[in-house]
């Protein structure tokens, strides 16, 4: 049986999913999941802004630079233990190994992972999910697709997913509520970290939902094709797509962003 809470956020997607329907005539070729994939957008929005970005302004403010460093230092090396797998499946040995390193690196001399030795010690860091491993062995990404809550994907590392989940090295903590915990936690130090970009896309005179998609699917690419593949640089803003409530095309160039993107999915997310 449903909860009035889950009903409540099925009516509240149902909402905005029909309000990006009415909103885009004609999907944008290339995103047959467009009219959907708006609502979303639309609803990931609203509950970024009455939500997740007040608890991240306050979290940046109660916890000074330092903590916060260290809190983000923490979940990246767990998160090196994931990626080190994924490597290693793909055959890059020597990438794989180098995450291990960092792991055990960070793990002793870091203090549990709290400082990045490993960068310290020149061992890069690397970026690396399910869904970049099966891109990885040629399975195509599928159209582009906004999930609840979750944000920016595609139907290839939506499924992936899921083997992101349970190899995550987080879900393995008992009990299961301090497992959900730090996810929890993870997600508001992630947000915070992405405080100032989302800034400056929201001063942009942009689409952010064409921006946000051809970000991320230029920068899933990159990471597949890696050295093969020319770096995103998101320094071109994307065209405006419409969706009733501008008046007309966006005029302001988006803001650069780094090469190797904003969030991840997965992981990076």
């Amino acid at each position: 049986m449903q909860t009035p809470l889950a009903k409540n956020v099925a009516l509240a997607i149902a909402a905005a999913t029909l309000a990006g329907c009415a909103s885009v005539p004609t999907p944008t070729p290339g995103d047959p999941l467009e009219r959907f994939n708006r609502g979303v957008f639309k609803f990931n929005d609203t509950v970024d802004t009455y939500a997740l970005k007040p608890v991240a302004k306050g979290y940046q403010r109660v916890l000074p630079q330092p903590v916060r460093n260290s809190v983000t230092n923490f979940f990246s090396n767990i998160g090196d233990v994931y990626i080190a797998a994924n490597e290693l499946v793909q055959l890059k040995i020597a990438d794989g190994v180098g995450d291990i390193m960092r792991v055990a690196i960070n793990t002793v001399f870091g203090v549990g992972g709290l400082f990045d030795v490993a960068t310290l010690a020149r061992l890069p860091k690397h970026t690396s999910d399910f869904g970049i491993t099966l891109g990885h062995y040629g399975v195509p990404p599928g159209p582009y697709l906004v999930l609840p809550i979750w944000g920016p994907s595609n139907v290839r590392d939506g499924v992936a997913l899921v083997a992101d989940y349970y190899g995550n090295p987080l879900t393995w903590v008992q009990p299961s509520s301090v497992s959900w915990g730090l996810y929890g936690l993870k997600l508001i130090d992630t947000r915070a970290n992405l405080l100032a970009t989302t800034d400056m896309l929201d001063a942009a005179a942009i689409d952010k939902y064409s921006f946000v998609r051809n970000a991320y699917q230029q920068r899933r690419q990159f990471l597949i094709t890696g050295d093969s593949g020319a770096a995103p640089t998101y320094d071109v803003p994307p065209p405006n797509y419409d969706d009733g409530t501008s008046g007309g095309a966006a005029q302001a160039p988006a803001a650069p962003l780094p090469a190797d993107g904003a969030g991840q999915h997965g992981g990076d997310k």
